[in-house]
This record gives C-alpha cells, structure tokens and sequence, in this order.
C-alpha cells in the first residue's frame, strides 16, 4: 500500500467494489480496504436480486447464476398458497464468484484492494476527512487520501466516527438468520415466502433454490420481538416441519435496516454507500442493486471531485441528489408500503390471499397484490391512509 491515494474505500462487498470501479475507470487511484480474509467471504446475503435490476447496473456473466427463477410461491399464515409468474424473472447469484468478479473488475481499472485491512480510525483536521488508519497484516498504517468511501455495511463505523447520524431503532432493524440447507426438496425455479406472527413477526421468511436439493433458508423479522424468542428459534421450528430431512452446511445471522436512506450520507471528504447509508429496499431487505447504483454514482462523483480539487461536503452532495433521485425516492415509498403491510393481521393476510388466488398468476405483481390488498379490503385501506397521508 501507498502512503496515499485519491479515494479510500472501506469495504469490499458489491457497493464498495462498484464505487472503486467506476472511479478507478476515471483515472482515480484507489484503494479498497476489506476486514475480511477474502473477497466475498462469508456470504451474508439470500442471494437473490431481480433481472433487470442486476442488469441495470452490469452486464450478467453466466457463471454467476446458481438458478433462474422464474417464478414465487406466497404462503399465507392458513397455509394458503398463492404462486405468482412474473414477467420480471430472477436470479439467485453464486455472490462468491460474483464479488470475486467485481474485485478483479477494480483491478483491471488500476484500482488496488487489500484484505485482512481493518480500518480502526480517521485521519481528520478541522473537521475534514483526509485518511484513515488501518491495521493490517499486525501493523498499523495511516493513508492519506482525498474522499474516503464508507463501505463498510450495516455495522458501519465510518459514518459515526465522521458524525452523521447513522443510528437505527431496534423496530426498524430486522433482525435475520439463515442456514443454508442441502439434501431437500425444493423447485429450482421457484423462491418461496412464508408470512405470519409465527413465522416472522414483522417479517418473512424464505426458501431461495441454489439447485435441486439445496437452498438458502433464512428468515428476517422486526428487532422488537427477539427478546421474546430468538430468529434462529423461529427458523428451527419453520425447517423442522418443512423438510423431513436436511443437512446444514452454514448458519449466518445479521441485521438489516429497515428504512429510508439516511438524511446526510456525504460529509466534508467522505460519502457512504450501501447498508452503511442505510440503502437496502426498506420493504424486501433487497441491497446489492441498491448498493451497486449508488457505489456507480458515488465513484463517479467522488473521481470528478477530487480532479476538481474541491471535496467538500457540497461537492459531494452531488452523489445524495442523484441518488434520491435513482433509488432514494423509491426507498421511502418502500417504507411507507412496508408500515402498512406490517400492520396486517395473520387474519387479513388469509383474506388477501384467498383474494389474489382470483387473479391469474401471470398478472400477480408485487404492486397489483398491494392495491388488491388495500380495495378488497377497506380496513388496509384506512390503516394506509394513516401512513401515506
């Protein structure tokens, strides 16, 4: 490593990669520093992304895809199922390979990552960001550089240390777990949804196919119930009854925040991307999309600002706007629906189920079961009302 670079960027997942590259590509010299031993390990993620949101921001290479999935099978807290074929198809990515890609992407650019990199401080004076301090390899470092890319995921630290206002309520946190299950039965082109106050509380659960006999399984619910039973209980019980036979072959567990964008994600030689802004489709939990359209606008923004010499955090607004106005903007529609529906009852999730078996399965979009929802049913309708008014 240098004693300094144009652009620092904490955290080597989808984000931070994407950031690198598209500022790296712009003549920046760039450093990506990744806590973890490897790219793209561990995998905290379903896994799952929609196809044209993936294909709004890369060009798709083959070997990503572990299955296509051409349809979702949405089950009631009754048993009820209802199964929707979209025309927005997904994918279920093999995320190892595909941020291994993204690493290698930054490197081909001229952009250099360094793992086993803890990021333990900022370098500031008068309250501008010049740098950080970094412990690697048993040594510490202090690199210059002009913006530092906070990166660095839900647990972000970047932000606090910069003083923005990174905090999230245990209620709008979902607090998630999943294990990743073999030797089952699953259809490999359809993902699955469980709703209810036995399932998940305020939540979800889900079965995402990696193939024939293998699937992640995982589950994310409100931050205000594990007090009174854990995620992982919850998963136990779902899987128990679900598969007469399985084989767990890792457990990860996690938090995703649930809500808008932050309201200042750029400060004086500093921006933020991805769960680290709070960034993630409030209402699916959904970031790599997400993450990847703003790390594309902020590497953008950010090698612009420093060939211009002028970082500040006016500079730097740039990348907010354009970022409400890509994805931000959305995202708080997300979390007004999101309030809404987690107001529902396992009772009205029974009746909009009974309701959506009506209406062909080709025409079963997310937003024509939400409207559906809210017209069949006037006690949604004035429950929404509460919250988009």
């Amino acid at each position: 490593m240098k004693e300094r670079y144009d652009i620092i960027v904490v955290g080597g997942g989808p984000g931070g990669l994407w950031a690198a590259k598209h500022a790296a590509e712009r003549g920046a010299s760039v450093l990506v520093l990744e806590k973890d031993r490897e790219i793209g390990i561990p995998v905290r993620c379903a896994e799952g992304v929609s196809e044209d949101g993936i294909k709004s921001v890369i060009d798709l290479r083959e070997h990503w895809i572990a299955v296509r999935i051409r349809g979702a099978k949405l089950v009631a807290p009754n048993g009820t199922e209802v199964v929707s074929y979209p025309d927005d198809s997904g994918f279920i990515l093999h995320r190892e390979l595909f941020e291994k890609d993204l690493a290698s992407m930054v490197s081909e650019c001229g952009g250099e990552i360094a793992t086993k990199a803890y990021v333990c401080g900022l370098l500031i004076d008068d309250r501008s960001i010049h740098g950080v301090r970094v412990l690697h390899l048993g040594k510490e470092y202090k690199i210059k550089c002009s913006v530092v890319i906070g990166a660095d995921g839900v647990e972000s630290r970047v932000g606090r240390w910069a003083g923005l206002n990174t905090r999230t309520s245990v209620e709008c946190m979902a607090s998630c777990v999943q294990m990743r299950l073999t030797g089952i039965e699953v259809d490999p082109e359809v993902v699955e949804f469980y709703f209810g106050k036995d399932v998940a509380p305020e939540g979800y659960l889900w079965v995402f196919p990696k193939g024939q006999n293998s699937a992640n399984v995982g589950l994310g619910m409100s931050g205000k119930y594990p007090k009174k039973k854990r995620p992982i209980s919850y998963l136990e019980e779902f899987i128990r009854r679900k598969y007469k036979k399985y084989s767990i072959l890792n457990i990860i567990t996690g938090g995703v925040p649930l809500i808008p964008t932050m309201k200042e994600i750029v400060s004086d030689g500093l921006m933020l991307v991805g769960d680290a802004a709070h960034q993630a489709n409030p209402m699916s939990g959904g970031g790599i999309v997400n993450a990847m359209i703003a790390g594309r606008i902020a590497g953008k923004v950010a090698a612009e600002a420093v060939k211009e010499g002028d970082v500040s955090r006016k500079r730097l607004s740039i990348y907010q706007r354009e970022w409400y106005k890509a994805e931000g903007k959305n995202n708080e529609i997300s979390y007004k629906i999101k309030r809404v529906i987690d107001r529902f009852s396992d009772s009205d999730l029974n009746k909009i189920a009974d309701t959506l078996l009506q209406i062909p399965p080709e025409k079963r979009s997310a937003l024509r079961i939400f409207k559906v929802a809210l017209l069949r049913h006037p006690k949604l309708m004035i429950e929404a009302a509460k919250v988009f008014i």
